[in-house]
């Protein structure tokens, strides 16, 4: 049976029409003739591009690998549990909502859609829209979307780079134009689409409002300060603890030792994304991986221990299936 290594991901760009032709600044050396939206690093069909397990799908190997790969938190053993990607809006998007696990349960979905959001760039004067307005209740929200003026009940608040977004399942939601975010969520692909502008799209009513909260947790994520590492020439940064998901930001100048265990003694397959430099993945008896800026790689749960050895500097995302139970993050708006 073949072992597991550090998996370098191909991400995959999926065409939306609020997307952009230019992806840079993580992007910049690809070019396209279609508007691209997304660009999906840990999808259960996104595929390995390095070592033995080339070409394969993360659903395929976490089906044969199980929980060697997915680690022991992981809810579901034979599924990858974490969906990350870039986001590219250049205008706005739809004003959707994700169910809930409850929620999406009732309509035959496995599980719902909490999500957070890092700012990793912003020009100046970007905007989500992120919950609705105090008071407005769901039959307001239906009746706005009637007459075409549901963008105004929502919470639009100013982002900037550097910031953690928590979108708990039923929060209404959009991001504006400017902006690049890379995404961490529940491994689903479930979207209600409440309101597009008038674009030509379906829209999704009768599961999108029933899926939507009128209170929700969501916000601006209220973080600890950074952590000093290695005599201050590296940080460390927790930008999330929630329940599905634990979100860490590295800013490497020297190498930096990682488990896949944390201290609940469990274990979770680990995701780096590379938001700027490079650095090198090393676990023992096991080929070296490059980590630069854009890429996703994955460190199957078995691994157990790893470093990150940056080439001059590396700043990445960490996220990971906490082992215990963790409440919501507090968040403002």
């Amino acid at each position: 049976m073949t072992q597991l290594y550090p998996l370098l991901m191909s991400p995959a760009f999926d065409p939306r029409p609020w997307g952009t032709l230019d992806l840079a600044p993580i992007y910049p050396n690809h070019k396209f003739n279609e508007k691209i939206g997304e660009a999906w690093l840990t999808g259960d069909n996104c595929v390995v591009s390095n070592g033995p397990l080339a070409k394969r799908t993360l659903s395929e190997l976490s089906r044969k690998f199980g929980p060697d790969l997915v680690g022991s938190a992981a809810p579901n053993p034979q599924r990858f549990p974490l969906l990350l990607k870039f986001l590219f809006p250049e205008e706005k998007l739809s004003v959707q909502v994700h169910p809930d696990d409850a929620t999406a349960q009732r309509f035959g979905e496995p599980w719902g859609k909490t999500e957070c959001w890092y700012v990793a760039h912003a020009r100046p004067g970007s905007q989500i829209g992120l919950g609705l307005k105090p008071g407005v209740t769901r039959e307001q929200f239906e009746q706005a979307i009637q007459e075409n003026r549901a963008e105004n009940l929502l919470n639009w608040i100013n982002v900037y780079p550097g910031e953690m977004i928590y979108v708990a399942g039923g929060t209404v939601h959009t991001l504006g134009p400017g902006l690049v975010i890379v995404e961490t969520q529940q491994q689903s692909d479930t979207t209600y689409r409440l309101y597009d502008y008038g674009r030509p799209r379906p829209l999704h009513l009768e599961r999108g409002l029933a899926s939507v909260k009128e209170r929700v947790a969501s916000g601006k994520v209220v973080r600890p300060a950074p952590i000093s590492l290695h005599g201050g020439r590296s940080r460390h940064s927790s930008m999330i603890a929630a329940p599905y998901f634990t979100v860490d930001l590295f800013e490497l100048k020297e190498p930096q030792e990682f488990s896949t265990a944390d201290d609940s003694g469990k274990t979770s397959v680990q995701i780096l994304v590379a938001v700027e430099g490079c650095g090198i993945v090393e676990a023992p008896g096991r080929a070296p991986v490059t980590l630069a800026k854009g890429d996703a790689v994955v460190i199957p749960a078995n691994l157990r221990d790893f470093t990150v050895r940056p080439q001059w500097a590396v700043e990445f995302l960490k996220a990971f299936v906490p082992g215990s139970a963790v409440p919501e993050p507090a968040t403002r708006l």
